[in-house]
């Protein structure tokens, strides 16, 4: 056997061999926190190999222990026993698998595992002992409900698979493991349904998770999501994320497909449309009634975020298009900035006051907006820096942003509403017509993962339009919504 086979291929039953190879790939001496124990078991020599950290300590002592009591207590009939089986037996743990190539070892190892050598064997235990850093379960920030559960993802896999399957306590859940980076050598979960999920968009994601060659995932769940859904310069999300379990299990229920990244607190629901990304959970924690309220006010807040600005600036380039009782609307005084320029600073001003509100620390955050929002934005509209109107109008698109329940369709539609203004104050009505026309016809043509993004309504689905105007009630949906194809279309008997 030639060292590059050695190396790269599978445990040699020389012991010594092999503890040479693994302490040279592993750097053993030199990274502090990968160890090796050495025991002498039964007349064989037992390697152990950790990493300190991701291991839970308690669990390899109670190992190791066991294995020492087999000097002890080893009867006659056991000694003419294997080793090999003998410490099988032994192995105080409930999840205990076989490798044989010195990559999956040291991959296992890597990842929290250990894996234990038996003199003369080519084949090593590895045991299941990981405990990662971490925090505990907490309600997201970003996702917070009046009345519900606060339990969240964390960057734990296993404690979030666990989270989901809390909730779905069905035999047909899947969740498929994988691991992506040539370095990182990430875990990824594949979450589904069998029976429900369609196995072809399934096995999309499967080939496309497979088909991605980088070195690491530091970004976790971002990156996977950039060489899934190929978005380029489209700036709406195609993808939905939740910290939530019950919005994740929700979504699994209809045929979704969940994408879990180790390190990441938050999951990919694949696919989505547009809509996807302004339901939120409080629509149900609360009354039908009261669900369809708050939905219509966070559809308003949007709508009125993307277009208030551009309208009111059309307003004032062009007070014809006003009624004779809208006449008021605009500025009275004349300013030294022309209003497009106010406009753009007070939303870069906005946007940079998010940033920073965002790096101050807590204690701290409150008073930067009472400080930003009352002496600077009083300050200036008395020094004629901004108009009082576009201080309102552009305080009332930031509302808008700050309701709508995706972080990133929020984003997206700040984005296209300084598009939008730019090109009002460069067209005027012409221009505002051609930029609303554009935008709608771009969304039309967006597909997430061939899903129509402006599903139900381009496609009509009168079913599925339905339950996106109203928070119907659980009992009347009957069916699946058709957008992912699910296998067992009924979601529950009519009977």
């Amino acid at each position: 056997m030639e060292k590059n086979d050695q190396t790269y291929g599978k445990l040699s039953k020389d012991i010594k061999v092999n503890e040479k190879i693994l302490t040279d790939k592993l750097g053993i001496g030199i990274s502090f926190d990968a160890g090796i124990r050495h025991l002498n078991i039964l007349g064989k020599e037992i390697q152990i190999y950790y990493v300190n950290g991701l291991c839970d300590i308690d669990y390899l002592i109670e190992l190791i222990k066991e294995l020492l009591r087999l000097e002890r207590h080893t009867s006659d009939e056991e000694e003419d026993i294997h080793v090999k089986e003998i410490i099988k037996n032994h192995l105080v743990h409930v999840q205990v698998e076989y490798k044989n190539t010195f990559e999956d070892c040291i991959v296992e190892m890597l990842s929290g595992l250990v894996f234990i050598l038996v003199e003369g064997e080519d084949e090593a235990f590895v045991v299941d002992v990981r405990s990662y850093p971490g925090r505990g379960p907490e309600e997201p920030d970003t996702e917070r409900v009046v009345r519900g559960a606060r339990d969240g993802y964390t960057e734990n896999i296993i404690e979030n698979t666990a989270l989901t399957r809390r909730r779905i306590r069905d035999e047909r859940l899947r969740h498929e493991i994988m691991r992506i980076g040539v370095r990182s050598k990430t875990d990824i979960c594949i979450s589904y349904i069998e029976g429900i999920a369609d196995p072809d968009l399934v096995n999309i994601i499967k080939k496309e998770l497979k088909a991605i060659k980088i070195d690491g995932l530091p970004m976790g769940d971002k990156v996977v999501e950039e060489y899934i859904v190929k978005q380029g310069s489209n700036p709406f999300p195609l993808v939905r994320y939740t910290e939530r379990p019950d919005v994740a299990a929700e979504h699994l229920f209809e045929g979704h497909v969940i994408i879990i990244v180790d390190a990441s607190p938050s999951v990919i629901i694949t696919p989505t449309t547009m809509f996807h990304h302004v339901q939120h959970a409080e629509e149900y924690r609360q009354a039908p009634f009261i669900g369809s309220y708050l939905r219509w006010v966070r559809f308003f807040g949007m709508i009125a975020s993307m277009i208030i600005l551009p309208l009111w600036l059309l307003a004032v380039l062009d007070p014809s298009i006003l009624p004779d009782n809208l006449d008021f609307i605009g500025p009275k005084e004349k300013s030294n900035i022309p209003i497009v320029v106010q406009i753009i600073l007070a939303e870069l001003g906005i946007e940079l006051l998010r940033m920073a509100a965002i790096h101050t620390p807590s204690p701290l955050a409150t008073a930067l907006g009472l400080v930003a929002a009352l002496l600077i934005g009083e300050i200036a509209v008395e020094v004629g820096l901004f108009t009082s109107e576009v201080i309102l109008y552009v305080a009332a698109g930031a509302i808008g942003i700050f309701a709508t329940p995706s972080y990133e369709l929020g984003l997206a539609i700040k984005i296209l509403r300084l598009a939008l203004i730019l090109i009002v104050a460069a067209f005027g009505k012409i221009g505002f017509i051609i930029g609303a026309t554009l935008l709608f016809i771009s969304l039309v043509r967006i597909r997430s993962l061939n899903k129509p993004y402006l599903w139900p309504i381009l496609p009509f689905d009168a079913s599925g339009a339905w339950q996106i105007i109203m928070r119907t009630t659980v009992p009347s949906m009957r069916r699946r919504l058709r957008i992912v194809n699910p296998q067992d279309s009924v979601r529950q008997s009519s009977e």
